[in-house]
């Protein structure tokens, strides 16, 4: 088998603009398309530690794995959308009931819309939700973003 038969069996590069994000609030049903996904990232926190009589380096020893937030952009969607619903719950309602969090999901899709990449983010809940500035400058859609935290995720696929 070659290389480029190898490459092309994986799909390999694949395309960032065909992707689907499922929320489990939604119960499969589609909430709206989203512009950008950012912030599927890791990162191991070091600790330095000096060894004494050894000046050549500092030792970095591993600590914990940390994930920057989520940050989901799209067109300002409607008061019935499930997303905006559970926002509104963490944002408006004053901390009376506790913030429900929930597994996210979020697909690499291909031109069959078959998910060729996933990954899956564990207990998130919106802690930021921003509309980009409205201009009459500009003949663009109105933005909201959504930034969400999480505690960890995986890589499905």
């Amino acid at each position: 088998m070659s290389l480029l038969s190898i490459l092309k069996a994986d799909e390999y590069p694949l395309p960032a603009f065909y992707f689907k994000v499922v929320f489990s609030a939604t119960l499969g049903m589609s909430d709206t398309s989203f512009q950008e996904v950012t912030g599927i990232d890791s990162q191991i926190d070091t600790e330095e530690v000096v060894e004494g009589g050894e000046n050549r380096y500092v030792h970095k020893l591993p600590k914990s794995v940390k994930h920057s937030n989520m940050v989901l952009k799209r067109g300002i969607a409607k008061m019935t959308s499930p997303l905006v619903i559970w926002c509104r719950s963490v944002f408006e309602a004053g901390f009376i009931a506790p913030i429900v969090p929930m597994p996210i999901s979020v697909f690499l899709m291909n031109e069959n819309k078959v998910p060729v990449r996933a990954w899956t983010f564990a207990n998130a809940y919106p802690v930021k939700w921003e509309v980009e500035p409205f201009s009459s400058m500009k003949n663009e859609v109105a933005i909201e973003k959504i930034e969400l935290s999480y505690n960890y995720s995986n890589r499905l696929i």
